[in-house]
């Protein structure tokens, strides 16, 4: 294994590079590649210097999954036995449904239902899929509307907008009462969703596991309550439909991952297949959000019999831990887990803590 050596972009980027065989861009240009692996990522950001000679053309790389963990992927290819087709919901509106079977030699578990967060796809959580279809669960879910390969309300692809969650809630419904999943795995907004529906529409699960659940939001020092009164204002000035920040901010400061690696990933799927990607959300779907914050928060909890465990970082700074912590006590059959960091994705985290989000997650699946 080639030895790292730090060195300079040759150009105004003035970034680090690691030196290896087949060494990555630079750290302002695209995230650092470790030398440990074999190829890297050779794709520059589009806020790269005009000069920057880092290469604009991306390579496949090899997951850093190590052997023993169930569920090794290349996270840039879809993987055989992943299918992809249409599902409608009531309306007619047409979404990406996903599915992964196991393989015929593990013990079949049942279906999984797998929810992501705002502007993911199903792309983003291969490793995850991955792991629990080597645990023999069969893994489905759907992109929601609006997002990934599900289809835009606006002209604007970019704009993540939705007038109101209650759609999504009804696709979700309509999608597990066909589906018939044992347990369920969400995070973020899906996590939010799949709440409102145990509470709300009457769902059932052996089990589930929510990963940084959206029960309260968070941006800097403002909370749902500032947020949701600048939401109706912006609205109300006619700006449901605008986006409520330029570019996409991604993983500014590490707020999304500390993993640059698989953050790079999602920027190589947004690039290379453009048609699921999305961007910020819109004042919109901000109003929407915390409507259905405060709808659920009316919800009688104390109904929803389902065995939850709940997961967020300390120091979140998407959703609200103290939000979460305060919802989940009214909760009569979960567990919290507080973790260290900031991170908000923490199934696409650095190894050693998404190996330990993953065991949590088997372990109260499975028991």
């Amino acid at each position: 294994m080639p030895k790292s050596t730090a060195r300079r972009c040759r150009s105004r980027c003035s970034a680090p590079r690691w030196g290896s065989s087949a060494s990555g861009g630079c750290t302002t240009c695209s995230a650092i590649t470790p030398s440990r692996w074999r190829s890297a990522v050779r794709r520059c950001s589009r806020r790269r210097p005009a000069s920057c000679c880092c290469p604009t053309g991306p390579t496949r790389r090899r997951t850093d999954t190590p052997a023993r963990y169930a569920g090794r992927v290349d996270r840039r290819r879809h993987p055989p036995g992943l299918t992809f087709a249409d599902w409608h919901a009531a309306d007619g509106w047409a979404l990406r449904r996903y599915d992964w079977a196991p393989d015929t030699a593990v013990a079949q578990r049942g279906v999984l239902l797998f929810l992501g967060g705002r502007g993911d796809f199903a792309e983003k959580y291969l490793e995850a899929m991955a792991h629990w279809r080597a645990r023999g669960w069969h893994v489905a879910g759907i992109d929601w509307r609006g997002q990934g390969g599900s289809g835009r309300l606006l002209a604007d692809p970019l704009v993540n907008h939705l007038p109101a969650l209650d759609p999504l809630l009804d696709d979700l419904a309509a999608f597990a009462a066909a589906l018939a999943p044992r347990v369920a795995v969400a995070h973020s907004m899906g996590a939010h969703l799949l709440l409102r529906w145990l509470a709300e529409r009457g769902g059932a699960l052996d089990a589930a596991a929510l990963s940084s659940p959206m029960l309260g939001l968070r941006a800097g020092p403002l909370g749902t309550a500032p947020l949701a009164l600048a939401a109706r204002a912006a609205c109300a000035l006619g700006h449901a439909e605008r986006r409520i920040w330029e570019g996409d901010a991604g993983n500014v400061g590490g707020r999304m991952t500390s993993c640059p690696d698989r953050q790079a990933d999602k920027v190589w799927w947004k690039a290379n297949v453009p048609a699921i990607a999305s961007g910020a959300p819109s004042w919109g779907w901000m109003r929407a959000a915390c409507a259905s914050i405060a709808a659920l928060d009316r919800a009688p909890l104390g109904g929803v019999a389902t065995p939850l465990m709940l997961m967020v970082s300390r120091r979140d700074p998407v959703v609200s831990p103290a939000a979460i912590a305060r919802l989940s006590r009214r909760l009569p059959a979960a567990t919290l887990h507080l973790l260290p960091g900031r991170s908000h994705e923490l199934l696409r985290e650095g190894d050693a803590i998404r190996h330990a989000v993953l065991a949590r997650i088997d372990a109260h699946l499975e028991r």
